[in-house]
């Protein structure tokens, strides 16, 4: 029983670790677009964007079936239990991360005003950089049982919440202007959306940083704050 555990586990840590990276090339896939200042994601890369979202949803859901199993039929010890149920928030997480990259690449190709994306999108930049290195960080703490990196992320969401709100004067001074028209605010609400795609990318790394913490302490931090 325990050797057959055992092999359950590692199968586990192995397909999470799978998963985790199909979702980090799919950030690091957004990044370069949104880094580069385009308003036209290349085809070979929405390609690799919807290749990568079905193998995420076809992981996730088999991810899900062996925790469960797992659970079921080898009844792990209380530290096992807490890092499975830890897994499998992550994974919850993961899957709607690549949701959100497909998302904010649909939003990019929805703008019409280019001048309008270029003046935002240094802080765009910044707020995608941003989110990647949390979900970089979130993910690490819990693979190396690092709660300093879980801290990190939790912390960075008020970073974050104040780029967020830097980006969002910026529209709203853009759109008080003479020239606005039905594309200038067409762009502005894409523009608008695309920054929650954004926002909820951090939000995930968060999420996954308060299941590492659950995963190595035993505490369920979530919707309390955090001291370090």
């Amino acid at each position: 029983m325990t050797i057959r555990k055992d092999d359950a586990l590692n199968n586990i840590v192995a397909d999470f670790e799978t998963l985790s990276n199909i979702v980090l090339e799919q950030l690091d896939q957004i990044e370069h677009v949104i880094t580069a200042g385009d308003i036209v994601v290349p085809d070979d890369v929405l390609k690799k964007i919807r290749q990568n979202e079905n193998d995420i949803d076809k992981k996730e859901v088999k991810l899900s079936d062996k925790i469960v199993n797992t659970i079921v039929l080898y009844q792990p010890v209380a530290s096992e239990l807490r890092r499975i149920i830890a897994c499998y928030r992550i994974v919850l997480s993961l899957e709607r991360i690549g949701d959100l990259v497909v998302n904010i690449s649909n939003f990019i190709e929805k703008i019409k005003t280019p001048e309008v994306y270029s003046r935002l999108q240094e802080v765009l930049s910044n707020m995608t950089i941003l989110s990647i290195k949390m979900v970089r960080k979130s993910l690490l703490s819990f693979i190396n049982d690092d709660k300093e990196f879980a801290i990190w992320t939790i912390k960075n969401d008020v970073v974050f919440d104040e780029i967020n709100h830097k980006l969002l004067k910026k529209m709203l001074a853009k759109a008080d202007t003479a020239e606005s028209s039905k594309h200038l605010l067409m762009s502005i609400i894409t523009i608008k959306e695309m920054m929650s795609n954004i926002e909820r990318i951090a939000d995930h790394a968060t999420n996954i940083a308060e299941a590492a913490i659950y995963s190595i302490e035993g505490k369920d931090i979530r919707h309390h704050k955090i001291d370090k």
